[in-house]
């Protein structure tokens, strides 16, 4: 078929004028910048909690051109997981995942996170309140100590307990249990009679299969498959949901303040698209996950009722205990309540 004359007339016209079309891969697209490398301290193997650094180190990559390398060591490989803000401190590697409660005197603010039946329960709740928690001084003070700002955090979705023996269908049945919950989670299931233990992700398997530790609050559903807990395990609560923690992303401020602005910039107008893949890929594990662990454990649901009984030992009095542990360190109680202003609702 023959092109008309005064089409291509008026096609080369427009190139002439506004130039060549854009595509994703133009130059107008990268961000220019001096070579570096940065290298990032995990602990385990990939799973949905590190989705968000995964398409972190991929977006900077692509948008340098490969001129900023962000390398990511899984399995400890260069700090332990509970010494990943010491490894901050001394300059060690540019950035980290840590967990708040592998060391809650290294973080008592950040702490907050862990207190039982926070308002996170969907993920527009769950980005608001460590956003504000994020943003207090008090946290960012605390932090700036071991040379570490906030990332962003890995969204961690709500706890869920998984364990081995008998089955805790009462809240009297966790009387005598030894359970990996660290924190105001783990407070909160003192107050059932309950023994906590603050053993890392990885150390849980081999806690369960020998017997060590009855059950594990862990993020549900991924870390109950990602970390094969679900093998060894016979049983698995589905709506407990005694709160949850946080392990966020940290990064070196002197490995930052160095940065050329541009990639400074960089960070921010990436920051959504992390966040987005990391919520994402706890959705998607939910939906594999979920089938899994309903076909191969028992499923243990608590009525309204006991919830309710829960809340009411384990909820306020277990907040409040923390409040008058560090409100003469900082203002506790202001955070709690910044907490539960940033869904709209009143701390009572």
């Amino acid at each position: 078929m023959k092109v008309p004359l005064l089409m291509v007339m008026l096609v080369l016209v427009g190139v002439l004028v506004h130039g060549l079309p854009a595509s994703p891969a133009c130059a107008s697209d990268r961000v220019s910048g001096p070579e570096l490398t940065w290298d990032v301290s995990l602990w385990g193997k990939r799973r949905a909690m590190t989705e968000g650094v995964e398409r972190l180190s991929a977006l900077v990559h692509e948008k340098t051109g490969g001129n900023w390398q962000v390398r990511l060591h899984y399995g400890e490989a260069l700090s332990k997981a509970r010494e990943n803000l010491d490894g901050l401190a001394v300059g060690a590697f540019e950035a980290a995942m840590f967990c708040n409660f592998y060391h809650p005197k290294k973080n008592p603010a950040l702490m907050v996170l862990t207190m039982p039946f926070l308002p996170m329960g969907d993920w527009a709740g769950n980005r608001k309140v460590r956003e504000a928690v994020y943003n207090d001084p008090a946290v960012a003070g605390e932090l700036a100590r071991w040379n570490a700002m906030l990332y962003v955090s890995s969204y961690l979705p709500q706890y869920e307990f998984i364990g081995k023996g008998r089955l805790p269908l009462e809240l009297a049945d966790w009387k005598g249990l030894t359970v990996r919950a660290g924190g105001g989670i783990g407070q909160a299931m003192k107050v059932l009679g309950a023994t906590p233990t603050s053993s890392t992700a990885s150390e849980v398997y081999i806690g369960v299969q020998q017997g060590t530790m009855n059950a594990a609050a862990i993020p549900f559903t991924y870390s109950h498959v990602a970390y094969r807990i679900h093998e060894v395990s016979e049983w698995f609560t589905s709506n407990l949901s005694p709160g949850t923690s946080d392990c966020p992303l940290a990064l070196s401020i002197h490995a930052y303040e160095k940065l050329p602005p541009q990639y400074k910039q960089l960070l921010d107008d990436i920051k959504e698209s992390v966040i987005q893949a990391q919520i994402q890929a706890y959705i998607d594990m939910d939906r594999v996950n979920l089938p899994v662990l309903k076909a191969n454990l028992t499923e243990i649901r608590y009525t309204q009722e006991q919830l309710a009984a829960f809340q009411s030992k384990a909820g306020r009095p277990v907040i409040e205990a923390w409040i008058r542990d560090n409100q003469g360190r900082f203002d506790a109680r202001g955070l709690v309540e910044t907490v539960f202003e940033s869904v709209g609702q009143v701390y009572r």
